[in-house]
């Protein structure tokens, strides 16, 4: 006797759930302009950011923290990859949240409503930190001896004189949302989808965070503060119960006996008995066919009443 063996299938969005579109565009585009237009506010503290910076850099070595020097040394050692390092800083980090989110909002409403908020959450205590604590990143700062590889190897989104930048405050390191960001969207395909590979999703803030500390764009605590951050805003902002998915597999013997792990056939979700199971269909030998359960429990119980009057014989 065999069974079918099947996979968790991908399931269908919950049309009813996903917010109407254009107020979502609305939304998302108006918090991303006031980040934007904050971080410029927030431009110019040139002399505190400096000191702010050398500040980080002696917790660092007084909390035993690694160089960021011995990150970027290894980038240093091939052109084509701190080229790619600097092309991933410049090109992945809006764009793949963005997909991100238009992937949830396409496929999983009701996480990308989670999302959003975890996201826009994050966004505006980063935006605070930046206000409060404008940090210059180690390729400004002369005791790291880091190379500024944006503007050495090149491509870099920020302009030479970072006082005058008009695109981007260069002062805004402490925390990290390229890492914070990359993080989130981790953490929200992880648990929006039900693949065996869903774990490798770890790799984007893994990569960004040797990204971001080895092109000398962040610290180490900036990742750590921003991680904190994070861990704030999914608390605030839990999935609710209703949004979390049931076990793909039904219970059955598990390695204990409690039924975890156990595939489920094609037929127990409703689907057609296969055919080796229908009556009177032919078994493993040629000829052989399946009993009934009855047929068993007579059989049984004629031979429980023959094996009694032989007894009252004797």
């Amino acid at each position: 006797m065999t069974y079918a063996r099947t996979e968790p299938t991908d399931q269908e969005p919950d049309i009813r759930a996903r917010p109407p579109l254009v107020r979502e565009f609305l939304l998302v585009a108006g918090l991303f302009l006031v980040y934007k237009f904050g971080r410029r506010a927030a431009n110019g503290h040139v002399e505190e950011a400096f000191r702010n910076a050398g500040n980080v850099w002696d917790l660092e070595r007084a909390l035993h923290l690694p160089g960021e020097g011995a990150v970027q040394g290894l980038l240093l050692h091939s052109g084509p990859l701190i080229h790619a390092a600097n092309t991933y800083y410049a090109t992945v980090h809006f764009p793949a949240t963005v997909l991100f989110l238009v992937w949830l909002f396409w496929r999983r409403p009701r996480h990308y409503v989670w999302a959003r908020r975890v996201l826009a959450a994050l966004t505006a205590a980063a935006l605070v930190l930046h206000l409060l604590f404008p940090l210059a990143p180690p390729r400004m700062l002369p005791v790291a001896g880091m190379v500024d590889t944006g503007q050495v190897y090149g491509p870099t989104v920020y302009g030479q004189t970072p006082a005058t930048d008009t695109m981007a405050n260069q002062f805004a390191a402490m925390p990290s949302l390229h890492v914070g960001w990359a993080v989130m969207v981790a953490v929200g395909l992880i648990v929006a989808t039900r693949s065996r590979w869903r774990w490798l999703w770890l790799l984007h803030p893994a990569l960004t965070l040797l990204v971001v500390v080895g092109t000398a764009n962040h610290y180490w605590l900036d990742a750590i503060v921003v991680a904190a951050l994070l861990a704030v805003a999914l608390a605030a902002f839990r999935l609710p119960l209703s949004v979390r998915d049931a076990p793909p597999r039904l219970p059955g013997p598990g390695l204990w006996g409690s039924g975890d792990g156990v595939s489920v056939p094609a037929y127990a979700n409703g689907a057609a008995a296969p055919a080796a199971f229908a009556p009177g269909a032919s078994g493993r030998g040629a000829g052989a066919s399946v009993v009934p359960a009855r047929s068993f429990e007579a059989a049984a119980g004629a031979g429980s009443r023959a094996r009694a009057r032989a007894g009252a014989a004797r």
